[in-house]
């Protein structure tokens, strides 16, 4: 385990997860930025399993580029499983990631071992965090990213545009201010008609703030450690 100050005080510590993947623990909120049963098979389970690969397999991103919109980048875990489910298909990906506390370089530093025997997404990875925010970077030939420094609650998000939304922010009783209809308001008119946005949480509230923005909302099984998770739907 490492630890480093980030820019707000507070320490971030590195632990291994349960399926042998790493995430980040922050004292101060008592939270982990994953599962502590697999950081890993987490992220996929929710956001590629149930978000990205129906998207793929219906053929989206194929003719046009699939545009995701991650809220709260952290790791960039999510960005880079996204980036290897997509590849083997060949379709095109604009990623645009919302964050307002970079890692500290002893964490990345710390996380990167962990792709070191997949070259592609050892790359990926080292380009994602030292990369500038606010500039699209070309992670490959088809997959672009984009990471913003700002509050996706502010954000001026451009309408009917993306095709697929990870809501991965701390949980609601953590981060309450990310949790409001009015943030699921600004992601409902960005997101294109038929838009996916999934989310590991499946909290009652949550559903029903997504409900009255407009959202139609699905409960589905949970990763492993969570009995339910939460996916919805903008109508077309």
């Amino acid at each position: 385990m490492s630890s480093e100050q980030s820019d707000t005080g507070s320490k971030i510590e590195v632990r291994a997860t349960a399926d042998g993947s790493p995430t980040l623990y922050v004292p101060a909120l008592d939270e982990h930025y994953h599962s502590t049963h697999g950081a890993r098979q987490e992220s996929r389970h929710v956001f590629i399993e149930a978000g990205l690969r129906p998207l793929l397999e219906a053929g989206n991103g194929q003719a046009t580029p699939l545009k995701v919109l991650e809220v709260g980048l952290g790791t960039g875990l999510n960005a880079l499983l996204t980036l290897e489910a997509a590849q083997p298909t060949g379709a095109a990906i604009i990623y645009i990631a919302y964050e307002t506390q970079p890692l500290p370089a002893a964490a990345v530093a710390a996380l990167a071992p962990q792709w070191a025997d997949i070259p592609t997404l050892r790359d990926a990875f080292a380009q994602l965090h030292a990369g500038p925010w606010g500039e699209q970077l070309a992670l490959t030939a088809i997959f672009s990213l984009t990471k913003r420094l700002a509050e996706v609650q502010t954000a001026d998000l451009p309408a009917n545009y993306y095709d697929l939304i990870y809501f991965d922010a701390f949980a609601p009783d953590k981060q309450p201010d990310m949790w409001t209809e009015d943030i699921f308001y600004n992601l409902y008119r960005a997101a294109a008609p038929g838009a996916v946005l999934v989310s590991y949480c499946a909290q009652g509230q949550f559903r029903r703030n997504l409900r009255a923005t407009g959202w139609l909302t699905e409960k589905l099984p949970g990763p492993p450690g969570k009995r339910e998770m939460t996916r919805a739907r903008k109508p077309l």
